[in-house]
């Protein structure tokens, strides 16, 4: 049965943050990110004696962190993003409700990066959500060639460097498990062979499935049944198990 992703069509805002915006989108008191702004710990600048914070220099920073953090953090970030979705009104979603069946491809017929890439978009392309697929091909190539997001465990967290709401019908995920590990970019010269896809349609999504798919990967024990799952359903009830566990 097919599990509908579910629409997250917020307006993405383009303006900068200022000291007390960017305080309330990271549920910070305003003060603390002053201080982190004054020793270069967020990226930010002056602008007529004022903090002035890119919103996209912003989300690449929150996505740095997510990728060094623990599960105390990730948890945080979690609850800071479920706060921010509470705030817009936005729907409260899961992976499993993010991921449809249709996106997984156990096994994922690639033996090579570049096809890794292609493969990937053309498995998410047939739910029909995702509408350009040479567009979304190069977007997840510049970010690869930017910084790779292979993982020493064998997992990649595919995805483009800004969320790609011209070309989505909604956010939603995709799944691929190679038969066997292939290079994949990792600097410790580690074989990859469980892709993930995210595609998202604004920061606030995009950030929240990097910090739950995170959580989820840092289990050995979870990569050991997704690599044993003999079809794209057990996988996929596999992932909605363990994230019941989390929660």
């Amino acid at each position: 049965m097919r599990t509908a992703p579910v629409r997250d069509n917020a307006p993405m805002a383009n303006d900068d943050f200022e000291i007390d915006s960017l305080a309330v989108y990271l549920h910070m008191e305003a003060g603390k990110v002053a201080r982190l702004a004054e020793r270069g710990q967020i990226p930010g600048r002056r602008q007529a004696g004022a903090w002035r914070f890119s919103r996209a220099e912003i989300h690449h920073w929150l996505e740095e962190r997510i990728g060094i953090s623990g599960e105390e953090e990730l948890m945080r970030v979690e609850g800071a993003l479920d706060r921010a979705a509470s705030a817009q009104s936005a729907p409260q979603v899961t992976l499993a409700e993010l991921l449809p069946i249709e996106a997984i491809a156990i096994p994922l017929e690639a033996r090579t990066r570049n096809s890794v890439i292609t493969s990937m978009v053309d498995l998410a392309a047939q739910t029909g959500l995702l509408w350009d697929t040479a567009k979304m091909v190069e977007a997840v190539r510049v970010r690869e060639d930017l910084h790779p997001t292979a993982l020493e465990n064998g997992v990649a967290l595919l995805h483009p460097r800004r969320p790609q709401p011209s070309i989505l019908g909604q956010a939603f995920i995709a799944l691929g498990r190679t038969a066997r590990g292939i290079p994949f970019g990792d600097s410790r010269g580690s074989l990859t062979d469980i892709f993930f896809l995210l595609l998202s349609t604004d920061d606030r999504i995009h950030l929240w499935t990097l910090a739950r798919l995170s959580r989820l990967i840092s289990s050995e024990d979870f990569l050991t049944a997704l690599r044993e799952a003999p079809s794209a359903a057990a996988a996929h009830e596999l992932i909605a198990e363990r994230e019941r566990q989390l929660a």
